[in-house]
């Protein structure tokens, strides 16, 4: 699942930057012009900067001459139904870039190239769990992580100074409310939390050891009735109240960063590039930002985070399947890793490259999160969940005085219903 709000991402991949390369080659050999192979390639809108695409090409060329790369940037609006489409048809590219949510839906199809006996070869006992598992259905590995992003707290370094609080002093839930609350004085904001961000929900529903959906015996149903997940809303209740952020909307309405940006907000919980709209709004807030890991129950434990990202697929109906795992080894391995982790503010595929954005305040402390990240149910079901969202209703019930039990009973219920027609 794709996250907007990435640091770091300073220029939009445009048509016209793309390098233009000969046509596809035809036949079972796949060898263009020159005998050289063409493959075509299908990255998403901002992945990446058209700077480091070109650089990328470049070396990957330069190190297979005899592959030629032809990238179109795809929108992320109505990506799902086209990558179904293509799966479907013969004319599909050969590496598709995928939310690393989305592969169990296309997997489900059969339209994904089976890469299970690749993962050992691709160094996956150091992927990241948040891109690696929804990378694989059923026990089959058929997305390779690509690059991660996730939640941190953003927090202004001026007003934590004013109220005596030491940013890096808070590692546990306990500390960060005790310093939430010194924070929320007057007409000063502890923290903007709106009501309905379900996925800061779901990373301390992760904490407490539950999760939004449970699978047995083949069959999922919602878990938000869990004993953990309570535990879960009633500390995201208990935080919510040290600010003045509204009960029944999420961050996106209105834009947290922008609220931040109107002074009296000391915290928020966002990625890292909610900064960079923070200090757009108001340039007088340039370099009184920081960031820190989200806290976790205990001070060795960073909390746990939605893992955001993207994953690398290869189509079955792929002419070229030896040439586009070629690629996604290149662009997923440790050497093109790092260079894209630091020109784009990312979370690399492994944890042993974390030190590669050590010097990247918003990216590093995405990297301490990200090493206990997840990522939502593992089910082709769940993006009916999302459609229809029952976790915000049920947030919102519960700040607005409902009673916690029997309105998770209900939201579990509503989970477990979508879940069913989705799949």
């Amino acid at each position: 699942m794709k996250l907007r709000l990435l640091a770091g991402v300073s220029a939009l991949v445009a048509a016209a930057g793309l390098s233009a390369c000969s046509p596809s080659g035809s036949g079972d050999g796949g060898a263009g012009d020159g005998g050289r192979t063409t493959i075509d390639v299908w990255l998403m809108r901002d992945s990446v900067s058209a700077a480091f695409q070109k650089q990328f090409e470049k070396g990957f060329e330069a190190a297979h001459p005899d592959i030629d790369v032809r990238v179109q940037i795809q929108e992320w609006e109505g990506i799902g139904e086209k990558v179904t489409a293509a799966l479907a048809g013969n004319d599909a590219p050969d590496v598709i870039e995928t939310g690393n949510t989305q592969v169990a839906q296309f997997a489900r199809s059969g339209g994904l190239l089976d890469l299970s006996d690749k993962v050992g070869d691709l160094g996956g006992e150091d992927w990241l769990k948040g891109l690696a598992e929804p990378g694989a259905y059923e026990g089959k590995q058929y997305g390779i992580p690509y690059y991660a992003a996730n939640r941190v707290v953003i927090y202004r370094k001026d007003l934590f100074a004013k109220a005596g609080v030491d940013a890096s002093s808070i590692r546990t839930r306990d500390q960060w409310i005790a310093a939430t609350k010194k924070l929320n004085k007057g007409d000063r904001q502890g923290i903007y939390l709106p009501g309905q961000n379900w996925y800061t929900l779901s990373g301390f529903i992760w904490d407490e050891g539950g999760d939004l959906a449970t699978e047995s015996g083949g069959t999922w149903r919602g878990a938000l009735d869990t004993p953990e997940a309570l535990r879960a809303m009633a500390f995201y209740e208990k935080l919510q109240a040290l600010g003045k952020g509204p009960k029944d909307s999420d961050e996106a309405q209105p834009p947290q960063a922008e609220v931040m940006a109107k002074g009296q907000v000391a915290q928020l919980i966002s990625t890292p590039g909610g900064a960079h709209v923070v200090t757009r709004n108001n340039p007088g807030l340039k370099g009184k930002l920081g960031f820190f890991p989200v806290p976790g129950k205990t001070p060795g434990t960073p909390g746990a985070v939605f893992t955001g990202g993207s994953d690398l697929v290869i189509p079955t109906v792929s002419r070229h399947h030896d040439a586009a795992y070629t690629f996604v080894k290149e662009l997923t391995g440790d050497a093109w890793q790092k260079k894209l982790a630091v020109a784009m503010s990312y979370v690399p595929n492994k944890t042993t490259l974390a030190k590669a954005v050590a010097k990247d305040p918003g990216a590093s402390a995405m990297a301490v999160g990200a090493a206990v990240g997840h990522a939502t149910p593992n089910t082709p079901g769940w993006a009916a969940v999302e459609a229809k969202n029952p976790v915000k209703d049920y947030m919102t019930a519960v700040l607005t005085g409902s009673d916690p039990e029997r309105a998770a009973a209900r939201a579990s219920d509503a989970i477990t219903s979508a879940m069913k027609s989705g799949t």
